[in-house]
């Protein structure tokens, strides 16, 4: 105790940032199932009640989870002049994946909150602000590669964890080749089918098309 009386054992008070921060660091080594808010309480030596000070619930602890894992697709993403739009949306789903694999659970983390329409794509703003005249067509695009890359990670990351206790086919094993080739050719070849030669129509073509 000190000598005006405060307790100098007081846990230290914690932003949102320190929050999403633990979470993610959480996340990372226990995976989605054991991410508890009083795991995380205790992670950061607080009362999980301190917790909602910051997130209203479990589901906007995990938007902040997925945003922040988000939030690098679009860094440093800007594209020539004459790059194509589905030259621009391979290049952001193969970012996309890259992040959500950089996480244990990712996909999982940032499917649910997409579903919940707590997080957006980074992909529609990005396609959007590049294509400004081409009316809903890069949402519909934004659309198309970030289901397929959302899920198809999902389903990777899915089987990674379930090989590792033995209980998937044989057939789908992963072997140790698997593990350390980096993306998998099936990823590059179906995204590469998704946005291959897409155009996009100017936005009174699209409208007319309706």
């Amino acid at each position: 105790m000190t000598a005006d009386g405060s307790n100098s054992s007081r846990a230290p008070r914690r932003s949102k940032t320190d929050v999403v921060d633990a979470a993610l660091v959480l996340l990372d080594r226990v995976g989605l199932p054991d991410l508890s808010m009083r795991r995380l309480a205790d992670e950061l030596g607080v009362q999980p009640s301190a917790l909602y000070w910051h997130v209203e619930s479990k589901q906007e602890l995990l938007a902040a989870v997925s945003a922040r894992i988000l939030a690098p697709v679009t860094e440093d993403a800007s594209f020539a002049a004459t790059v194509q739009p589905g030259e621009a949306a391979r290049v952001l789903g193969e970012r996309l994946h890259d992040r959500l694999l950089a996480h244990r659970d990712g996909a999982e983390v940032v499917s649910s909150s997409l579903a919940l329409g707590l997080v957006d794509s980074p992909l529609h703003l990005a396609l959007a602000e590049r294509y400004p005249d081409a009316g809903q067509a890069p949402q519909v695009l934004a659309d198309a590669v970030t289901h397929f890359v959302v899920g198809y990670t999902f389903h990777e990351q899915q089987r990674t964890a379930a090989d590792t206790f033995g209980a998937v086919a044989r057939t789908a094993a992963l072997t140790p080749a698997d593990a350390t080739s980096g993306r998998a050719d099936p990823f590059a070849a179906a995204l590469g089918l998704i946005t291959a030669g897409a155009e996009l129509p100017a936005a009174s073509e699209y409208s007319a098309r309706r």
